[in-house]
């Protein structure tokens, strides 16, 4: 079987091109100078205004960014102490040889099963139930509701990368630790988190991600004092995309790839670790 025939060469450029040339327009035409009604359609120069222009405190972006970012911290921050709980819980029992212990597991199978369900169910689903939930219990609107929401789906995201972590881990080394006097909570201090910070890292990075790209969930459990970045630019679409959308998009797509690529050095530390110890 041939490869890297001229037409596999052409498929395979379709296809670059197909997923990557909408985003080189939107980086190109965040740096258009035309300011008037046309600016999402005409290119006329090179400027570097509609990015001077996002933190304006009237026109810009700022506020929203601060609270996305304000609700992205809180949100990583709780679910990765939940999902650090939550991993080493199942992992501990799970590796349990007795009656009580394998009945355990099975609980905990379909605890496992339950926690990704989040990562599973439709955002437009999670978002509508989110807020029946809230009206139920009277919450108000607003950046706590958006925390608490934001939980709800960055928890899985870290869980099953800190699971499958915890799984490689090599046990005596936590008995080791406990045979020299340390504690089990100092055992998984001076231990557990230590090997599994890689993961806890790369999980935190990607939680963090879609806290700050969601939208349909944010939509709604958000109040009227409280706005994301996401929603600001959906209210900024309605009447027509400015180049000034084209640079906060850029901004966010640049983050993304940063993100993405520290994921990927992190797994890679990560795993040139393991094979050292080994």
């Amino acid at each position: 079987m041939k490869k890297n025939t001229p037409l596999s060469k052409l498929y395979i450029t379709f296809i670059m091109l197909l997923l990557y040339l909408p985003i080189l327009v939107v980086v190109l035409f965040s740096f258009n100078a035309n300011t008037g009604r046309t600016a999402s359609m005409s290119f006329t120069g090179f400027s570097t205004y509609w990015y001077k222009d996002l933190l304006n405190p009237v026109t810009g972006f700022g506020t929203q960014l601060k609270s996305s970012l304000e609700v992205a911290l809180w949100s990583v921050f709780i679910a990765a102490v939940l999902a650090i709980l939550g991993a080493i819980g199942m992992v501990r029992r799970s590796m349990g040889k007795s009656l009580a212990s394998k009945i355990t597991y099975k609980a905990i199978g379909a605890g496992e099963q339950l926690a990704m369900l989040p990562m599973m169910i439709p955002e437009l689903i999670m978002g509508i139930s989110l807020m029946a939930l809230f009206r139920l219990f009277k919450l108000p609107f607003g950046k706590t509701t958006l925390i608490l929401s934001h939980i709800t789906f960055c928890v899985p995201y870290i869980l099953v990368t800190i699971k499958s972590r915890l799984i490689t881990l090599d046990p005596s080394l936590v008995e080791a630790a406990r045979d020299l006097g340390a504690s089990p909570f100092k055992a998984i201090i001076t231990v557990t988190l230590p090997l599994v910070a890689p993961a806890i890292l790369s999980g935190s990075l990607l939680a963090f991600a879609m806290s700050m790209d969601d939208f349909v969930i944010s939509f709604f459990v958000s109040g009227a004092e409280t706005t994301t970045l996401p929603l600001k630019i959906y209210s900024s679409v309605k009447v027509g995309v400015t180049p000034k959308v084209n640079a906060m998009c850029t901004l966010m797509l640049g983050f993304a790839f940063l993100v993405v690529g520290g994921g990927q050095l992190v797994s890679a530390y990560a795993e040139r670790r393991k094979e050292m110890n080994n």
